[in-house]
């Protein structure tokens, strides 16, 4: 169950206003997120294939699962994501997940509270994309308390906020925090992802390819607005005009690493490759011109592990101490 006595970092987010990059070291105040749940889950060998994805572990290897949160907080990770991203029917399918979701996400919850009791550090709640990553034209408002509903009932009780994963348009984003707010009091932190796009002359959209400009209006109902899954080229720009419109709100990000541009399959049909180009170090030079740009929360998404978040707590964190 949820320790009170960790410390929160959601407080110290809403307290200070940590987004101000006119400090000289703006690093000082970053605060460091977990990676990719699903590739060091495979690094380590527990089950994994598509379409279950990182759920499948869930079922058959949870102390695996445990490791891995270990792996993150042992490379510098202040905050765990539950690993429930996959726990939908996109990826498990309608049958299990009718008869194990709220089992599943409880068992999640309740592992990454417990890495996080011994080490002092906070539980991200994940709420994941109800019909699938990248398909704003699946979303459907009227099926969405159904699915994402166990998620939020099975969790609450172990978790010290909310994220928001990979929303893709702004209809899901109302209609997700929405439905949070009706049956949670906790924080909510909300993380879109954005079209990765060859010319980059061009406007950073959402994967529904709706203007940045269209989000504003939602941070008033968010504790913190990130931008996640997308190539890291896409990020500095996103976070750049997030702060110019709102330098109240904090701001987070965590890129993946997928080699594609444009995705040609759905995300539960194949594993992604990965590019070879994102190691450590240039992970870390990225996330220096998102925190130069008025980004406070650093992680990572997929293909993202624990040496890349070493990387960034040594150079984004300890650097300043």
């Amino acid at each position: 169950m949820l320790n009170k006595s960790r410390g929160n970092v959601v407080s110290t987010l809403r307290t200070a206003k940590i987004t101000d990059t006119s400090s000289t070291n703006p690093s000082s105040n970053v605060l460091i997120l977990d990676g990719g749940l699903g590739r060091e889950l495979e690094s380590v060998g527990a089950p994994f294939r598509q379409p279950e994805w990182s759920a499948l572990s869930l079922m058959e290897a949870p102390d695996l699962v445990a490791q891995v949160h270990q792996h993150f907080v042992d490379a510098g990770a202040k905050i765990i994501t539950t690993n429930s991203y996959a726990l939908v029917p996109f990826h498990i399918g309608q049958k299990q997940f009718d008869e194990q979701a709220f089992l599943l996400a409880e068992r999640a919850a309740s592992i990454a509270s417990t890495v996080a009791r011994k080490n002092d550090i906070s539980v991200a709640g994940c709420i994941p994309p109800a019909f699938g990553s990248y398909k704003p034209e699946l979303f459907c408002a009227e099926q969405l308390s159904s699915i994402l509903l166990p998620l939020i009932e099975a969790q609450a009780p172990y978790i010290d906020f909310w994220l928001v994963e990979t929303v893709s348009s702004v209809e899901e984003a109302i209609a997700v925090t929405s439905l949070i707010k009706q049956h949670s009091s906790k924080p909510i932190w909300l993380s879109y992802s954005l079209r990765n796009r060859h010319d980059f002359s061009i406007p950073v959209t959402l994967r529904s390819g709706e203007p940045l400009s269209a989000i504003m209006p939602t941070l008033d109902n968010l504790d913190a607005v990130l931008f996640n899954c997308s190539q890291p080229e896409e990020m500095e720009a996103a976070i750049a005009f997030t702060h110019s419109h709102n330098d109240h709100i904090p701001i987070g990000v965590y890129a993946n690493s997928f080699s594609e541009h444009v995705r040609k399959h759905d995300a539960n049909e194949m594993l992604s490759t990965l590019r070879e180009d994102v190691t450590p170090e240039k992970y870390l030079a990225y996330a220096q011109t998102w925190v130069n740009a008025g980004a406070s929360i650093v992680g990572g998404c997929c293909g993202i592990g624990p040496a890349h978040i070493q990387a960034l707590a040594q150079g984004l964190v300890n650097a300043e101490d």
